[in-house]
């Protein structure tokens, strides 16, 4: 759900900053822009490591994670993992409390993840056919409503959709 904000801020943090352009701020192009010769670069810096490697750290994090959720065994002890949501360290807001109250709120929890997944397809789907990021598509058709919209860009001989 946060993915969809990541996209949409750093274009438009360009679109309206004061100058200081952030490169790679296209959401499908920041991969790109973050290698220099197979090493990562987070905000101009050059992190000395190659993307391999910290491709590998990820993948060893994320599997002990996993690992760690599919065996039920937390820190409290076997099925008594309180670092789900609802559990006794993952619920800073006494949010689960009422038990009818918590699984309404995870049906909401996953429903707004299930449109994010969507939002995040309209963007690639978006990109693939304009070539721009969500935020110009945005910019261009506040600016120009019936003169910018789907009608008008898939239709348009100058701009071939690409997918």
């Amino acid at each position: 759900m946060v993915a969809t904000i990541g996209c949409l801020l750093p274009e438009a943090s360009n679109a309206f900053g004061d100058g200081n352009h952030i490169t790679g701020a296209v959401w499908w192009q920041t991969g790109a822009a973050m290698l220099d010769g197979g090493l990562l670069k987070y905000y101009g810096v050059t992190v000395p490591l190659p993307l391999i490697l910290i491709a590998a750290v990820e993948v060893g994090l994320m599997g002990a994670v996993e690992t760690y959720r599919s065996k039920n065994s937390g820190p409290a002890g076997e099925d008594l993992d309180e670092l789900y949501p609802g559990g006794q360290y993952f619920d800073p807001l006494g949010l689960a409390d009422d038990p009818d109250a918590f699984a309404e709120l995870r049906v909401k929890e996953i429903k707004n993840g299930r449109l994010a997944l969507v939002a995040m397809l309209g963007f690639a789907v978006q990109a693939g056919v304009t070539g721009e990021g969500c935020f110009a598509n945005w910019a261009g058709h506040v600016a120009d409503p019936f003169g910018y919209n789907l009608l008008t860009v898939v239709g348009n001989t100058e701009r071939v959709p690409n997918l």
